[in-house]
């Protein structure tokens, strides 16, 4: 069964991230493909808001694309220990398997069997006719024999003597069988009868030899069992020593992996050990089984991009996936695919602009909450058209929606950008990892964040403190510079808190009156006036 596509936007996710892949999601879904929304990072405050107006759940969190035991892992297959070794034969046939996990009536895992354990016991039969150590019952004797109990009672009693075979005269297996044995005979009647005399604890009858009144008078005298199988002799020889229990024979050091475990470390254990199946267990409990050879080549996730298109940005692992597509209106990245891929990008203020006319270019109904995230995500992304980016499709796109929801504009993103520009509650990181992306220009690595809000000074008068968070940040991750964008709605300008030796590159960007801090009249948008700028500076 093939996994859903994740449609993700980048990592620390704004609203257009957020809302452009639901709204993809929809579109793909409506296509008919088995796709999913996923965000790659915790929900910001004014999407949240978003969200909570228009009533939908956030996207599901994924934090990573490493693969792990849990994407490889397969179906539940067990056996029990009180299960016979012809039992677990069949099982194994029926489902090509080499080995099994063993577990108890809770679910919990406390073995494994494989077909070695089975092949040694075949050879290390040389009383294979002594079942009195095995501690079974004459139910598991009637399972391995596959029989018809003819007659007797008490199946629950243990075998407590040996497996007697009828291939000598009468007297000779009179004197050799002894109270509490089993004896496989066919249709001898007299030795049938002189071995229940003997106070024997069961009959065997083979080939389906026929059973005379007078045989099941005297068994039932002296609570004789009869099984009678439709295999001759030797074959019932073989079956019978095959009720005994999988506890005698399986393996109580188990090798087992977490469903969480990275296969990258899974796999060195699995050389060392060299098992063809192991279990999956949490909490004690069986919940699957993995394949050595799924490993060789694990099947990817398959992905689709939106709202960035650069590694660094992307969720962490995306090296691990299938790229399939990418939606965005940022600048080309340099993110290598294996294949040739769709690609939609356009020189937009939001992706869901994009979302939006592909959904129409489709004829693909939105239903209010979709077409309202997409108003939202563009509104945000554009803030409320103040930015640079912002083109006149996306205020097109913008009235369209808006029409089809019901809300004006002005006042919806004004309530909007509100919501997202109150950061009392949020810590002083959460404040710096907000919308925080990662770049690369020329021989730097950078990151740079950008909160949106109504009066500045309240996020500045904690520079130091932020300052001082950044850098251990831009340590942590050896970037070249931590900035963070702290963009005033109302007046149309941005301050730019900066840290670190990358800070050359934003000499050209604007001015400064203090150390770590410069001014930029203007400046609305990270992509459109500042990380040019900064990619510029670079090449010079």
């Amino acid at each position: 069964m093939s996994k859903p596509v994740y449609v993700i936007g980048h990592r620390n996710p704004d609203t257009d991230s957020i809302c452009a892949a639901i709204g993809y999601a929809h579109l793909k879904t409506a296509m008919g493909e088995d796709v999913i929304p996923a965000r790659a990072g915790k929900i910001n405050a004014e999407t949240k808001y978003v969200l909570d107006y228009f009533g939908v759940s956030a996207p599901v969190l994924v934090s990573d694309l490493y693969p792990r035991v849990k994407d490889v892992m397969k179906g539940t297959i067990s056996i029990h220990p009180w299960n016979t070794l012809r039992e677990l034969g069949n099982v194994m046939k029926k489902n090509k398997l080499k080995s099994m996990p063993v577990v108890n009536d809770a679910g919990t895992l406390i073995g494994m069997v494989s077909v070695g354990d089975l092949a040694n016991r075949y050879f290390e039969e040389m009383e294979m006719q002594d079942l009195s150590s095995a501690g079974i019952d004459f139910e598991a004797v009637l399972r391995a024999l596959g029989g018809t109990l003819i007659c007797g009672s008490g199946l629950s009693r243990t075998v407590s003597g040996y497996v007697r075979i009828a291939a000598a005269q009468t007297s000779t297996i009179s004197d050799l069988v002894q109270p509490g044995d089993i004896l496989l005979v066919s249709d001898r009647e007299d030795v049938q009868l002189a071995c229940i005399e003997k106070n024997i604890v069961c009959l065997v009858i083979t080939s389906n030899a026929n059973v005379s009144v007078r045989v099941r008078e005297a068994a039932n005298e002296r609570n004789v069992i009869i099984i009678q199988v439709p295999y001759d002799t030797y074959s019932c020889a073989r079956l019978i020593n095959q009720s005994i229990p999988v506890h005698m024979v399986m393996q109580p050091a188990v090798t087992a992996f977490k469903p969480t475990e990275l296969l990258t470390e899974v796999k060195n254990i699995i050389v060392a050990t060299n098992h063809r199946n192991y279990p999956v267990a949490e909490n004690g409990k069986l919940i699957g089984l993995i394949d050595r050879d799924q490993l060789i080549v694990p099947q990817r996730e398959k992905i689709i991009l939106v709202d960035h298109n650069e590694r660094t940005q992307a969720v962490e692992g995306i090296e691990e996936a299938q790229i399939i597509e990418i939606v965005d209106h940022h600048r080309l990245g340099g993110l290598q695919t294996g294949e040739p891929i769709f690609i939609r990008h356009e020189p937009v203020g939001s992706t869901s602009t994009i979302v939006a006319s592909m959904h129409w270019h489709r004829a693909v109904e939105m239903p209010r909450h979709i077409a309202g995230l997409l108003l939202a995500a563009i509104i945000s992304d554009t803030v409320l058209f103040k930015s640079p980016t912002a083109t006149e499709t996306d205020r097109q796109t913008a009235e369209k929606l808006a029409a089809q929801v019901g809300l004006d504009i002005a006042e919806f993103g004004m309530a909007m950008l509100k919501a997202g520009s109150a950061f009392s509650e949020m810590s002083i990181a959460e404040i710096v990892h907000n919308d925080l992306k990662e770049y690369q220009i020329g021989e730097y690595r950078v990151a740079i964040g950008q909160i949106s809000v109504m009066d500045p000074n309240e996020i500045l008068s904690f520079k130091s403190e932020l300052l001082d968070y950044m850098e251990l940040v831009r340590n942590k991750e050896r970037y070249d510079m931590v900035g963070l964008m702290v963009t005033d709605i109302i007046n149309e300008a941005t301050q730019l808190i900066y840290t670190g030796p990358g800070a050359s590159l934003l000499h050209n960007v604007g001015h400064s009156d203090e150390p770590g801090i410069l001014y930029l009249k203007g400046v609305m948008s990270r992509k459109k006036q500042v990380v040019p700028l900064m990619v510029e500076a670079a090449r010079r």
